[in-house]
Order: structure tokens, then C-alpha cells, then sequence
């Protein structure tokens, strides 16, 4: 199901030219175009459909460095800075809580994974720690199973995603950004091999830089330029319960368990997934890319539910070329909305009451999933193509993207137009991939 969104006050019209055009208006290019307004450079956004309404408003919201690539903690890092100041920069709770988040196993792989990352993150975040089963049962009271440990940062935290997108988007709005709904980009224009502007739906727009912050969708707007750039799609469900107690810690954190994850919803009910449980729609690109995917399908391969065969054949029927007079694959999906699996939250319900019975009245009253662009390394991509002067791309944040949208979006934003990064951008340069 699509979820109810806060509105966004976009425009009608577009307008005949700006110094940045951004397509996609997900949580990256809301940013991007919040931190432009707010240094005074015109900034248009783009969007094929409602602004947020894909997996910046379906994820679950968490905020964390935990278990996070190394390479990718200093964005993390950033990100929650921005975080805190978001009230004040919108004039909107969106229910940023730095409550902390809390991984836990009962397996001597996952330990060994922990104490991994610990060792190599522990510089990067001096926050995080090991903790003993006696501290996850301080941390989050009342559970029945037997854990080996965990690994804990109180920093890390969440927010509302049907909040915070939407008032990025007005806040951006309010400072002189133009954001226009429905209204796909179909091309780049190009004077004299350098990108000069946007061909849409609608019309053009002149712009002397291009971000492209369209998460699954940037594969395709690539390849229809004759660039390959490998993404291969994964589906998160998610669900939400009414409200319920829960576990009474000292603090609200959320919590990760091998096969379930719950964190408190601004409503007083639980917003939960299966850790276990990723749908892959199997498509035409797991035959043409997925052998670069061969690590990440080894240590992913028990959670991977595979759907064969209509996800393939709805694939199959978006153009993987065309031209700008076209109606683009863009178009005809403008909302990626796949369906909800009751199966699966009822198994990470029933997982999560087993070790936490306080969830045994929980009821869920709202759910959804949503779609996912992977990387082969699962980290995101920012900065220029050689090949297409003038364009940045900010995208395949592989799940990651809302906790660190803020921060990835001044970072496309620096990157655009040539400011101070933000962080370093190397580890997320194109050619590595």
C-alpha cells in the first residue's frame, strides 16, 4: 500500500531554467535541494511521481552507524549532526529520537561479525561497543531468549519517514527551491557534450549542473544514455503495530535480532521487519549484472525470498531505450509500489513475541514494502561520469540512504557545484564500481 504522506507544497509549473536541476525528490534529492536554497543557488527538483513517496517514506526509519562500512561512518557521522539540528531547520518534528540502536544474536558468526566491525569502526565511532547478555536485558527488559551478546551505539536513532522528507521538501520550498510533482525527466539535454539541462515530460528546463538522485530508477535513466551502472533491486517489508507497552528500557532504542527488528513509532505502536526475509524479484538485470553480486548473494543467500516470474515479465515491458519525445518507463511507473506480505510480518511478529512476549497483544495496523536499489558493494555512488560532464550522481545508497540522507544530499549538493565536500567523497566514486 502507498503510505499517507505529509503534503508538500509543490509547483505547478515548471520553471525556464536554474543552476541545478535534481532529478528524483527521494530524501537525497530534497536535501541536495534544501542545502542549494539555503546557500542561495536556484535549485529545481524533479519528480516522477510524490515527492518521498518511494523508499524514503517505506523504510524503517533508523538512523545508525552500526555495522555500517567503515568507509561510509564519516557520512553517517555527518548525517547525525543534520539530524539533530532538523527541527530547527524545518520547523518540524519528525521524530528524530537518538535513542540508540541495538544488535543481538545468539550465534557465534554474528559475534564474530560484531566484534569485526568493532575492531575496524571502533576509531570512527567511539560510541559503539560490545556488550553481555546481562546489558541487552538492562537495555530492553523481559526477554525470554537466551542471547550470546550484542553490539550496542547509543548514539544512533530514528525519525518518521512519512514526516521527514515532506518537510525537508517545504522547508527547501520556503527558501527559494521549486519542487514539481508528477513530472517525469525523460533526457538530458547536451551543448556541446556537456549536460545543459533536463528534457521532461513537460517541457525543458535549462540548468548549468544535473544531480541524479533517483535510486532504482537510475539504472534504466543511465543505460538509456549508454552508461552501465549495476543496481539490482530487493523488496523490505515492513509493518507497524498498533500501540502497545513493549519492552520498558532506560531509553526507547531500537533493536535488531537475526530475524526480526522493531523500533518504537511516534505513535506509540512499533514499526517491525524481518531481518531473515528480503523479496528479490528476479528481472532481466540478474541475468546481465548478477554475477557481480556473487559475495553479496553468499553472505545474504538465507535471507533472499525469490519471485519469479511476474516481477520479470512487468520488467521486461519498461523500454530500456528511448528517445526524449517518448513516453518514458517513468511514466508508466510512477509510484514503485510493491506489494505488502502479510506471510512475512506474521513471521517476524511471531519471531519477535518469542523473545519478547510484551509483543504478544500487538496487532498490525498498518503495512507496506518497499524497494530497494543495491550496489555490488552495497554502498552508494557520488560524484561526476566522465562520459556525461555535468552530471553528479547521487544514488544506490542500498538501503541505507534515509539515515544518511541529509548528509548525502549536501554531499551531491558540494559535488555539483564544486563547494567544500562534506566528507570525503573517494570511497563513493563511480569507477569503482
Amino acid at each position: 500500500m502507498a503510505l499517507k504522506l505529509a503534503p508538500v507544497k509543490s509547483s505547478p509549473d515548471l520553471p525556464a531554467k536554474a543552476t541545478v536541476a535534481i532529478i528524483g525528490g527521494g530524501i537525497v534529492g530534497i536535501s541536495a535541494a534544501l542545502t542549494l536554497a539555503e546557500r542561495g543557488i536556484s535549485v529545481v527538483v524533479l519528480e516522477k511521481g510524490q515527492v518521498g513517496a518511494e523508499q524514503s517514506s517505506r523504510n524503517l526509519g533508523w538512523i545508525r552507524k552500526t555495522l555500517r562500512d567503515p568507509s561510509d561512518i564519516p557520512l553517517a557521522l555527518a548525517a547525525d549532526q543534520l539530524w539533530s539540528q532538523m527541527a530547527q531547520r524545518t520547523g518540524v518534528d519528525v521524530g528524530y529520537r537518538q535513542n540508540g540502536i541495538m544488535f543481538v544474536s545468539d550465534a557465534d558468526k554474528d559475534m564474530e561479525m560484531y566484534s569485526s566491525w568493532f575492531k575496524a569502526a571502533s576509531e570512527i565511532s567511539p560510541q559503539s561497543r560490545l556488550i553481555t547478555p546481562d546489558e541487552i536485558d538492562q537495555l530492553a527488559p523481559g526477554c525470554q531468549r537466551k542471547w550470546k551478546g550484542g553490539l550496542y551505539t547509543p548514539t544512533d536513532g530514528y525519525a518518521e519517514p512519512t514526516l521527514a522528507t515532506s518537510a525537508l521538501a517545504n522547508a527547501a520550498i520556503d527558501k527559494g527551491a521549486v519542487i514539481v510533482e508528477n513530472c517525469a525527466v525523460r533526457d538530458l539535454a547536451m551543448t556541446g557534450g556537456r549536460v545543459s539541462g533536463i528534457i521532461t515530460e513537460k517541457g525543458e528546463v535549462a540548468a548549468e549542473h544535473v544531480i541524479l538522485a533517483s535510486a532504482l530508477w537510475s539504472r534504466r535513466f543511465l543505460s538509456n544514455r549508454g552508461i552501465s551502472y549495476p543496481t539490482l533491486p530487493m523488496i523490505c517489508y515492513v509493518f507497524r503495530t498498533a500501540p502497545i507497552e513493549g519492552p520498558q528500557g532506560p531509553s526507547e532504542l531500537a533493536v535488531a535480532g537475526p530475524n526480526f527488528s522493531f523500533r518504537k513509532h511516534q505513535d506509540g505502536g512499533y514499526v517491525i521487519t524481518h531481518r531473515a526475509a528480503l523479496g528479490s524479484p528476479i528481472t532481466l538485470d540478474h541475468l546481465l549484472i548478477g554475477l557481480r553480486y556473487l559475495k553479496t548473494l553468499k553472505h545474504a543467500a538465507g535471507m533472499i525470498r525469490l519471485m519469479i516470474g511476474k516481477p520479470f515479465i512487468e520488467d521486461l515491458k519498461l523500454a530500456r531505450r528511448w528517445k526524449a519525445t517518448d513516453i518514458s518507463p517513468f511514466e508508466e511507473v510512477r509510484t514503485m509500489d510493491p506489494p505488502a506480505n502479510e506471510s512475512i510480518n506474521n513471521e517476524a511478529l511471531d519471531n519477535i513475541i518469542k523473545a519478547w512476549p510484551a509483543f504478544a497483544n500487538a496487532t498490525i495496523e498498518e503495512s507496506w514494502a518497499g524497494m530497494i536499489d543495491i550496489t555490488p558493494d552495497n554502498n552508494p555512488v557520488f560524484g561526476p561520469i566522465d562520459k556525461i560532464p555535468g552530471l553528479t550522481l547521487a544514488t544506490g545508497l542500498s538501503g541505507h540512504g534515509f539515515g544518511t540522507g541529509p548528509a548525502a544530499g549536501q554531499l551531491a549538493a558540494d559535488l555539483a557545484t564544486g563547494a567544500e565536500p562534506i566528507v570525503d567523497p573517494s570511497p563513493y566514486r563511480f569507477d569503482r564500481l
